[in-house]
């Protein structure tokens, strides 16, 4: 089956009226959700204005075919559709207002771009003949959105509507995907078609052609550098995930012998018990992925960007190496680190063409400079992290008792912090697609509202939130889009009274210069009532099993609270500027 004929099939279950709707003529509004049912959305995240009104007055007719989610503030729209994105592998979509709307959403904008998030934002403006007068919140979200945006493109006539979103998805979903901003004018919404509204799905747009198959020649060159490796690193990232390409990946790394580490975001792609899984890479990463980067003989890189987290000085980063590079934007290809090897495609194309090039292979005496310096992590930082050795929890207590309760399935969503990258350290991921972050941009207050997305995105799925007390407070007013949906998002909050990630760089590099951290908190439970949602604190460290399980039990949304230590570091660390050999222990 085409695909031509699989969207008609689509778009007839959905829309069993549009043949006869068609030959009507309707407004701007009607054209922008008659577009978005015949794009399969059943989700919209958003927030009503004056210069979005049409929009939403349209809504009004399509609400059995059109779920809209009324969130508390349009930084949590952008959020909760990047994590309803994430966990369904859909185009998440959301709908503000101009001016102060528009400009509110522009940080989950900036979130996807760099994490490579595909979402369509629509967006009100004022009237065409007001543009640039400086009205009533008018804002250039265009000039604004640019940057951050695969996309974006202003509609000023309603004709315009349905070639103009359809471009929208397929910018938004194809190559490496991305947030696409679509601002309409408010006579765009309220004008009437001039021609039927017919919808033609966007396959091929001029001049905007990503690569998905890689050149043979290029996987033959990588395979070649890969079959001649005496000690060999695999690296992965998001780009594993947003390909499907998990199991391609397992398979090659079975067949090679090849230790393999992942990026933050590359977390849960493969499981943690993996025998050739290595750990995590990166600033908080674990001591051997860091340290034996810079001793391979062959780097193999699928679907990350090499960024600075990663690299630490990309300067001094594994120059002793031949680089494979698989990557399906090419922009990214030799922008950090030089690649010996690249292949610009999909992540699961370029797999499946390098494995029949693979010769079988081991490397246990490779793996075994891996497992000596685990070993020496494990008596230094993870065995004392979690043994009781202070008077308050520690947070590697609660993400590991959190991941043997829930048994490494969960949705884990993190925010932004020292409780990120504990998270990212202690939860043992068991299962794909099990994690979510803001990773290149690190937005605090992230996770509240992606979570709920998330839980939105696959309701069949355990979603837990783990937050510290500072992120908590960018976005909480998002209880209120959880307490009003009932679904049961479960969050816990790391309570240390403090901004503890920056504090922790004020103790290690400002001579403990603390300045500006430290917290005055709010009753959060309390707060949580407020809202309607049930919750409770736990600052005892022999109740936290008991009151992990409350939480994971209740069927509604739940808020738990544990008061953790005050002054945590969390390590390994590789210090900003150090190269990652320099990975330090404590």
């Amino acid at each position: 089956m085409g695909k031509n004929e699989a969207n008609s099939m689509i778009l007839e279950s959905i829309e069993p009226e549009l043949k006869t709707d068609a030959l009507k003529l309707m407004n701007g509004s009607h054209a922008v959700i008659r577009s978005l049912i015949a794009e399969g959305v059943k989700t919209i995240f958003g927030y009503p204005g004056g210069a979005i009104m049409p929009v939403y007055d349209a809504i009004y007719d399509y609400q059995e075919e059109i779920n809209h989610i009324l969130v508390r503030h349009e930084q949590g729209a952008g959020h909760a559709a990047e994590g309803f994105a994430r966990i369904s592998g859909q185009v998440g979509v959301c709908l503000v207002t101009s001016g102060p709307g528009a400009t509110n959403l522009v940080t989950a904008v900036a979130d996807a771009i760099i994490d490579s998030t595909p979402l369509v934002c629509v967006v009100g403006q004022v009237a065409k003949h007001l543009l640039g007068t400086d009205a009533f919140q008018e804002t250039d979200v265009i000039g604004v959105t640019m940057p951050i945006t695969k996309w974006n493109y202003q509609i000023t006539s309603a004709d315009e509507v349905p070639e103009i979103m359809a471009k929208a998805f397929y910018i938004a979903k194809s190559g490496r995907p991305g947030p696409v901003l679509i601002d309409i004018t408010k006579n765009a919404q309220s004008e009437m078609m001039t021609k039927p509204f017919v919808y033609k799905f966007c396959e091929k747009l001029l001049g905007y052609r990503p690569r998905l198959v890689p050149k043979q020649e290029q996987v033959e060159k990588a395979a070649t550098l890969i079959n001649q490796a005496k000690r060999p690193f695999l690296l992965f990232g998001h780009g594993v995930k947003l390909a499907g390409a998990e199991q391609e990946l397992i398979e090659l790394v079975e067949k090679t012998g090849i230790p393999c580490a992942s990026t933050l975001l590359g977390l849960s792609s493969v499981p943690v018990n993996h025998p050739l899984y290595a750990g995590w890479l990166g600033m908080h990463g674990n001591y051997s992925t860091n340290r034996l980067t810079n001793e391979c003989d062959v780097l193999i890189g699928i679907g990350l960007r090499f960024d600075d987290r990663v690299t630490g000085d990309a300067t001094r980063y594994a120059k002793q190496a031949k680089i494979v590079h698989i990557e399906i934007d090419p922009a990214e290809i030799d922008k950090i680190v030089k690649a010996d090897a690249p292949v610009v495609g999909d992540a699961k194309e370029a797999l499946k063409m390098l494995m029949p090039l693979l010769t079988p292979n081991s490397h246990q005496e490779w793996l075994n400079r891996f497992k000596a310096l685990d070993a020496e992590e494990k008596d230094c930082i993870t065995t004392p992290e979690l043994a009781a050795t202070t008077e308050k929890i520690k947070m590697a207590e609660v993400v590991r008792m959190l991941s043997d309760k829930t048994k490494g399935e969960a949705v884990i969503v993190a925010d932004v912090g020292q409780h990120q990258m504990v998270t990212a350290r202690y939860y043992e991921f068991k299962r794909n697609n099990s994690f979510i972050t803001s990773g290149g941009l690190g937005t605090m207050g992230y996770a509240l509202p992606a979570a709920f997305g998330a839980k939105v995105g696959d309701p069949s799925r355990e979603v837990v939130a783990i937050i510290g007390d500072g992120c908590f407070q960018m976005t909480l007013q998002e209880l209120g889009t959880i307490a009003q949906s009932g679904l049961p998002v479960k969050a816990i909050i790391l309570n240390n009274n403090y901004l503890g990630m920056v504090r922790q760089w004020q103790q290690l590099f400002f001579e403990k210069r603390y300045s500006f951290v430290e917290l005055q908190n709010p009753d959060f439970i309390t707060i949580a009532k407020g809202f309607g949602i049930a919750g409770h604190t736990c600052d005892q460290r022999e109740n936290l099993s008991d009151s992990l399980d409350k939480m994971l039990q209740s069927d509604k949304p739940y808020l738990l609270e544990v008061i953790v230590e005050k002054e945590e570091n969390v390590f390994p660390m590789v210090a900003s500027g150090a190269c990652v050999s320099e990975i330090r222990l404590k």
